[in-house]
C-alpha cells in the first residue's frame, strides 16, 4: 500500500480565483509595456531608422531646426497616436459586438457599420463637398447607425429572426452593396474621388493630430463606458434570462453598448479611414488567453489592438521601403489568415 501510495502521481494544483485575478492583473502592465516598446520602434522606423537617442532627445530638447526631430515629431509621432487610437477603439468595440450578440464573427467590418461610416463620408465629401473634421466624427457616426439599422431590419426579416448567423449574413451583404455603390461614384467621378482613393483602404500616413484632438473626448468617453459596462456584457452572454434575474436590463444594455461601439467605429474611420479584421481578430485572440471575463476582455482587448495596429503599421512601411502600402491592405493579408488560425485553434 505504501509503495502504490509513493508511486501515485502528484496532484496538480487547481489555480484559485484569486491567483487568476493576480495573473491577468499582472498582465495588465506587462501589455501596456508591449505597446510602448511598439510604440518607441513605430518611430523608430521608416525610410529613415533613427536611433532611440535621438527619439528620447526630440521629446525633451525639441530643435526646430533638426530635421530628425522634425521627422519624429510631426510626422511619426502622430501616425503613431493614431494607430493606437484606432487600433484599441476597434478591437474593443469588435469584442462589445462579440459579446452581445453571441456572435464570434461579429466585427464592425462584418456587420456592416464600417462600411456605412465610410459610405457617409465619401457621399458627404465626394457628392456634397463637405469636409470638416468636426462634422466629420457625426456623419461617420450617422452612417454607422443607418447601417447598423438596416443590418436588423433585413436580419429581422430572415427566417429565425436575429441569429447571429442572419445578422452576419445581412452585415456582409450591405457592406457589399455599399461598396458597390462606393465604386459606382468613384467611376462617374473620379477626379473628386481621387483624394479618397488611398483614405478607402486604410490609411495612417499623413495624419495629423487635429483630427485626433476633436474625436479625443469620444473615444475617452466611449472607453470609459465599455469598462463600466463590462461586467454586463459578460452576464448578458450568460443569456437575457439569466441578466434579467441578475437586475440587469439587456434591451436598455444594448442600446448603451450600440451607441459605444457606433461611437468608437465613426471616429476610428473618421481617423484612418476603414480597417478590417482588427475588431474581428483581436478579441479572439484576447478570449483564447484570458476568457470570457469582458472586465478583462475590454482592457486587454484595448491594448493588444493598440500594439497589434502598430506592428502592422510597421510592416506596411517597411515591406516595400522606401515606398509603403496602405495600412488596411496590410491587416487584411495578415488578419486573414491569423482569424482562421484562431478558429481552428479554439476548435481543438
Amino acid at each position: 500500500m505504501s509503495q502504490t501510495a509513493t508511486n501515485r502521481p502528484p496532484t496538480a494544483k487547481i489555480p484559485s480565483v484569486q491567483d487568476k485575478w493576480r495573473l491577468l492583473t499582472l498582465g495588465i502592465p506587462l501589455m501596456f509595456a508591449a505597446c510602448l516598446l511598439m510604440f518607441i520602434i513605430h518611430i523608430s522606423v521608416g525610410a529613415k531608422s533613427l536611433d532611440y537617442q535621438t527619439i528620447i532627445k526630440a521629446f525633451i530638447d525639441f530643435d526646430v531646426k533638426n530635421f530628425d526631430h522634425i521627422i519624429i515629431l510631426k510626422v511619426r509621432l502622430p501616425r503613431a497616436i493614431i494607430a493606437i487610437a484606432v487600433g484599441a477603439s476597434l478591437a474593443v468595440a469588435g469584442a462589445i459586438m462579440q459579446g452581445v450578440t453571441r456572435n464570434p464573427l461579429a466585427s464592425p467590418s462584418i456587420l456592416g457599420l464600417m462600411s456605412g461610416a465610410s459610405f457617409a463620408i465619401v457621399v458627404a465629401l465626394g457628392v456634397f463637398g463637405i469636409f470638416s473634421p468636426y462634422l466629420t466624427p457625426w456623419i461617420a457616426a450617422f452612417g454607422a447607425l443607418c447601417a447598423a439599422i438596416l443590418v436588423l431590419v433585413i436580419a429581422s426579416l430572415a427566417p429565425g429572426s436575429t441569429t447571429p448567423l442572419n445578422l452576419t449574413l445581412a452585415g456582409v451583404a450591405v457592406s457589399a452593396f455599399l461598396g458597390a455603390i462606393i465604386s459606382l461614384l468613384n467611376l462617374m467621378d473620379e477626379d473628386n474621388f481621387d483624394q479618397l482613393r488611398v483614405w478607402l483602404t486604410g490609411s495612417l500616413a499623413g495624419k495629423d493630430l487635429n483630427i485626433f484632438y476633436i474625436i479625443s473626448p469620444w473615444l475617452i468617453i466611449s472607453m470609459l463606458m465599455a469598462v463600466i459596462l463590462s461586467r454586463k456584457i459578460t452576464i448578458l452572454g450568460m443569456g437575457e434570462d439569466v441578466a434579467k434575474g441578475l437586475g440587469v436590463k439587456p434591451t436598455g444594455l444594448k442600446i448603451q453598448l450600440m451607441a459605444v461601439v457606433i461611437i468608437l467605429t465613426a471616429c476610428s474611420v473618421a481617423m484612418a479611414g476603414p480597417m478590417g479584421f482588427i475588431g474581428l481578430v483581436v478579441p479572439h485572440m484576447v478570449r483564447l488567453f484570458i476568457g470570457a471575463d469582458y472586465r478583462w476582455v475590454t482592457p486587454y482587448s484595448a491594448l493588444l489592438g493598440a500594439t497589434y495596429l502598430l506592428a502592422v503599421d510597421i510592416i506596411a512601411r517597411l515591406v516595400i521601403a522606401p515606398q509603403e502600402i496602405s495600412t488596411g491592405i496590410i491587416t487584411a493579408l495578415i488578419g486573414g489568415p491569423l482569424f482562421i488560425y484562431l478558429i481552428k485553434s479554439r476548435g481543438r
